[in-house]
């Protein structure tokens, strides 16, 4: 599949326990997953790209937005110089590495890249 840069690609909810939130959304709306170790599933077929991450005590309210990046290092500096601010600076995970960031209204965002 191929990827747009900047575009909204991808979106990842918090979960305490991952065993019930995967168990609610497959019996409301006959969503699977792919669990990729114990605390993350990403889903499968749901017709979104996306997942939920159980690896915080207390799982926020709001949905993390991910888009992507075909450049993170320079994603990074171009949010920076925008006035967005770093909540997490670039990590590495499986399948790519990331940030997250503020815009000025304190709205969490992340962009992903995979190369």
């Amino acid at each position: 599949m191929t990827k747009t840069h900047h575009a909204i690609d991808y979106i990842e909810w918090a979960a305490t326990d991952l065993t019930p939130v995967k168990a609610f959304y497959a019996k409301a709306f006959g969503w699977s997953f792919i669990d990729y170790g114990p605390t993350y599933a990403g889903l499968d077929g749901a017709g979104l790209d996306g997942g939920f991450q159980a690896e915080a005590s207390d799982a926020p309210a709001k949905p993390l937005v991910i888009l992507y990046s075909e450049n993170l290092e320079q994603s990074r500096e171009d949010v920076l110089a925008a006035g967005g601010t770093l909540t997490v600076d670039i990590f590495d995970f499986p399948g790519g590495r990331r940030f997250h960031f503020t815009d000025p209204s304190g709205n969490e965002l992340g962009i992903w890249s995979d190369k």
